[in-house]
């Protein structure tokens, strides 16, 4: 079970981007307009942590895994027999993988395929 991407949403980019630096010894790139304008840095392990502001009014703070996955589409099936409510259906996005946002027991994950 690995995490490809940690998402953490936040009103105030820069000052979570400079503690994760500062305490994590992480470096973190440009806005990537393809990640919703997140700032991402890799973690020794691989993952990447991305951190971004809301992209809409309504978006709250989240912390939001998303776990690493062969196949998107049955990775999905298998959630939603459990219950899940597919905020966000497996989305390609180019160069990257393909994406898709869950929630279950009031918790928003992801799955990510690359």
């Amino acid at each position: 079970m690995n995490i490809h991407y940690l998402e953490v949403v936040t009103p105030d980019v820069a000052s979570v981007c400079k503690s994760y630096e500062l305490t994590q010894n992480v470096r973190f790139g440009e806005p990537d307009e393809m990640l919703g304008g997140a700032r991402t840095g890799t973690l020794p392990d691989g993952c990447i942590l991305g951190i971004r502001a809301p992209l809409r009014a309504d978006e709250t703070p989240v912390v939001r895994p998303y776990w690493l996955v062969d196949d998107i589409d049955t990775a999905v099936s298998i959630v939603k027999a459990q219950g899940a409510e597919i905020a966000v259906p497996p989305v390609e996005i180019p160069s990257k993988g393909k994406f898709c946002i869950y929630i279950l027991g009031s918790i928003e994950h992801g799955f990510w395929q690359r």
